[in-house]
């Protein structure tokens, strides 16, 4: 199942202008997202455990074209579709977490 993941045009300019706000941080193209969410290794928590919302969604994936781990956090619709929220390189222990596990199977 592919899954689709949107972002509203305030949440698109968020992930897009990261490195404004945040030292050493990269800007995230929504594009990145999509394959990161639909990769077969990623980390799915859902619902998210940082999250207040029983709908949220955390997921670490490996983008192909970005070249590095994102995590994306959403929120899931009733249709099924992702509402893209935050998105963002992932780093520590996350990132530890992804690679062992790809490297499990």
């Amino acid at each position: 199942m592919v899954e689709r993941i949107e972002w509203d045009e305030e949440a698109r300019k968020h992930i897009l202008t990261r490195s404004a706000r945040y030292a050493d941080s990269v800007d995230i193209d929504p594009g990145w997202t999509a394959e990161a969410v639909n990769e077969p290794d990623r980390l799915v928590d859902e619902p998210d455990p940082r999250s207040a919302h029983a709908n949220s969604v955390r997921v670490v994936g490996y983008s192909p074209s970005a070249q590095m781990v994102i995590t994306v956090v959403a929120l899931r619709g009733v249709a099924g579709v992702l509402h893209g929220a935050s998105a963002w390189k992932t780093r520590g222990a996350p990132l530890r977490q992804y690679w062992k596990g790809a490297g499990d199977e």
